[in-house]
């Protein structure tokens, strides 16, 4: 399996070269995902109204927190199967695969049971306006229906990722989005289905990524295959890959849970304040691409170095990495902020969903390389083994800081301040990164692939 010429071996060679050549892939992925979440903005925001454009922003949280425990179950794998692979033990691999997927199967449908009860009460917590709750209860429902898709991909992206093979998943990806576009407009533009053409062109486009995926998986990876009844379930081995993977999964789901609070706030004013907020947040999420494709990169370099016994060699791509998406973000602040107002009109153009989005733009990018750093940290120190730190730092940074930051600043200062809040919270998340990072405490778990499990190799 590792003279596949899909999977690649990141513990000799350039530590630079290597984070890029995996990055790159991603990267290209994560801009065709971003590009038909766009289009959904770009085709609801011009062709359907700023209620529909509220509607479909609303739900991103609320996906995020649904989905976030299998997020974590991906994040959990590819830590696991990439010090497998370091560590050369490529039937430990197989097993990691089947165990990961024996749990996606058998719990998939009772978490989809649970989101669509659980769409009512969420959009009533968050104050949807009435004149939007409508649509966005359509387009919940329809997405949390089609989950299965979405978090199937997730999982195949996780154990490629764990391989070093990321370009598999920038063709599924392609495969995805331009499905995606192509049903966007045949529905919402040819059919006039609305909201509810957006949620069906998405659903449809995930669900083939996954099935396709699937099929690629199956027949370039024959050692590995996905079956509907996987071969084995290895309880110990899932406890390795959830001590990792729930840990991510409950930070996101309680940052999506907070983002939620926040939109909350938002909603209070108006759906011309959210739609504002929609497109700012798209363009904001376009900006940090990069970043989170190094992130992973270095989750895959940093777990199949561990697994190898390379310790210093680690710490290279971590230095590489942090660089890296610092300069990016400081190119991103100085090309988004004069064109903010511009970019936002492209998907509205109603004067309050212009100066909303530009508020939001040039309130966060101005402290962009505080979260690009705290970012990169915290996922390097995953792909170490060590996922509980990361998960405490971002609830502390991101809700218990955050949160109230937001609140406070809009009640004393309004509405056009409060997203500096997001600021403070990244700025004492990367003083508790930086203070972890530097203790070397991250190091302690060394390789999953030890029998023993004691930590092997020289201190970094």
């Amino acid at each position: 399996m590792r003279q596949n010429s899909g999977m690649r071996d990141m513990t000799a060679g350039s530590p630079a070269g290597h984070i890029l050549y995996f990055a790159l892939p991603l990267l290209a992925g994560s801009l065709l995902q971003q590009l038909y979440n766009m289009v959904d903005s770009w085709v609801v925001g011009r062709y359907v109204g700023d209620g529909a454009l509220a509607a479909v922003g609303v739900g991103f949280p609320v996906l995020t927190m649904f989905s976030s425990l299998f997020i974590g179950l991906s994040s959990g794998g590819t830590v696991v199967i990439a010090q497998f692979f370091g560590a050369g033990k490529l039937d430990r691999v197989r097993d990691a695969v089947d165990t990961i997927y024996s749990a996606f199967l058998v719990s998939i449908l009772p978490l989809t049971a649970l989101a669509l009860l659980a769409v009512g009460p969420i959009l009533r917590l968050l104050q949807v306006e009435e004149s939007a709750y409508g649509e966005a209860y359509l387009y919940l429902m329809v997405v949390c229906a089609g989950l299965i898709g979405s978090i199937g991909y997730n999982l195949n992206s996780g154990i490629l990722g764990g391989l070093g093979n990321s370009r598999s998943t920038l063709l599924f990806l392609a495969v995805a989005s331009v499905m995606n576009i192509i049903l966007d407009l045949v529905l919402v533009l040819a059919f006039g289905l609305g909201v509810l053409g957006v949620a069906l062109g998405t659903i449809i486009a995930q669900a083939f990524s996954w099935l396709f995926g699937v099929v690629y998986i199956n027949r370039h990876y024959p050692e590995i295959s996905l079956r509907l009844l996987p071969r084995k379930f290895d309880r110990a081995l899932f406890g390795q890959i959830m001590g990792i993977g729930l840990p991510a999964g409950v930070q996101m789901s309680l940052v999506a849970l907070g983002a939620m609070v926040v939109m909350g706030k938002i909603n209070s004013y108006g759906k011309e304040f959210t739609a504002g907020y929609n497109v700012g947040f798209r363009l904001d999420q376009l900006a940090f691409l990069p970043i989170q494709s190094l992130s992973s990169a270095v989750i895959s370099f940093v777990g199949q170095n561990i697994g190898a016994k390379k310790l210093d060699r680690a710490r290279q791509g971590i230095r590489v990495t942090v660089a890296l998406s610092a300069v990016w973000a400081l190119l991103m602040t100085a090309l988004l902020l004069p064109l903010s107002e511009p970019l936002v009109a492209f998907f509205s153009s109603t004067p309050a969903v212009i100066h909303a989005g530009a508020v939001y733009l040039w309130c966060i990018m101005p402290f962009y390389v505080l979260f690009a750093v705290m970012f990169c940290l915290n996922n390097a120190m995953r792909g170490a083994g060590d996922s509980v730190f990361p998960m405490v730092d971002v609830i502390l940074s991101l809700i218990l800081v955050r949160v109230p930051a937001v609140y406070w600043l809009a009640d004393r200062f309004g509405p056009d301040y409060m997203y500096l809040g997001c600021a403070v919270g990244w700025a004492v998340g990367l003083a508790l990164s930086l203070g972890w990072y530097f203790s070397g405490r991250w190091k302690r778990h060394g390789s999953l692939a030890d029998e023993g499990g004691e930590p092997a190799g020289p201190e970094l």
